[in-house]
């Protein structure tokens, strides 16, 4: 079993660190979520590997994480979009950080 990645982890790290430099924690919630299941992938994959009395439980745990993953790299996808990233660089758009600086300025 493998998982289908449309991020790798540098591009979810980049999204995170854009995401805390610039206080948006929406898109960098949803990244490290992605992040935490693929650590749930490896685990499983490693404990299946060494267990024999598996039961079907860890191919359960990674059927259900292989779903969540794609679900929730389409709906990072979609989260970068309707916030205009530049999916290119997947750097936050200006009127983000702009709003930032605003609400910084305020205080």
């Amino acid at each position: 079993m493998t998982l289908n990645l449309v991020f790798d982890n540098s591009q979810l790290a980049h999204i995170i660190d854009q995401a805390m430099i610039y206080q948006c924690a929406c898109p960098g919630q949803v990244a490290q979520h992605i992040l935490g299941l693929r650590e749930l992938f490896r685990y499983q994959t490693r404990c299946r590997a060494t267990r024999t009395e598996d039961f079907g439980i860890h191919a359960r745990i990674m059927e259900s994480v292989q779903k969540t993953h794609a679900e929730m790299e389409i709906c990072l996808a979609d989260v970068l979009a309707a916030e205009g990233w530049d999916m290119a660089t997947l750097t936050m758009p200006e009127s983000l950080r702009k709003l930032r600086d605003d609400l910084l300025a305020e205080e």
